[in-house]
C-alpha cells in the first residue's frame, strides 16, 4: 500500500532536519552520541502533536497503566 512508509519517512525527515544536518558530525562516534542524545529527547521530552502534545514515552507508559 502507498501509505505504509509515511510514518517512518516523516521520522527520517525530522531527524535529518532537526539533528543530523545542523550538527555536521565529523565522525561516527560523534554522530552516534549526538543521535543517541536526540533520540532520548525525541522520545522523552519532545511534544508530538499527534499524541496530544505529549512525549511518546509518557503515552507508551500510560497505555500499559490503563491495560493493567
Amino acid at each position: 500500500m502507498a501509505y505504509d512508509n509515511i510514518i517512518i519517512e516523516r521520522f527520517w525527515r525530522t531527524i535529518k532536519h532537526e539533528n543530523i544536518y545542523p550538527s555536521a558530525y565529523t565522525g561516527i562516534k560523534e554522530a552516534r552520541a549526538g543521535i543517541d542524545a536526540y533520540m532520548y529527547k525525541y522520545n522523552n521530552e519532545r511534544l508530538h502533536s499527534s499524541l496530544k502534545y505529549k512525549p511518546p514515552l509518557s503515552v507508551y507508559k500510560g497505555y500499559f497503566k490503563e491495560a493493567a
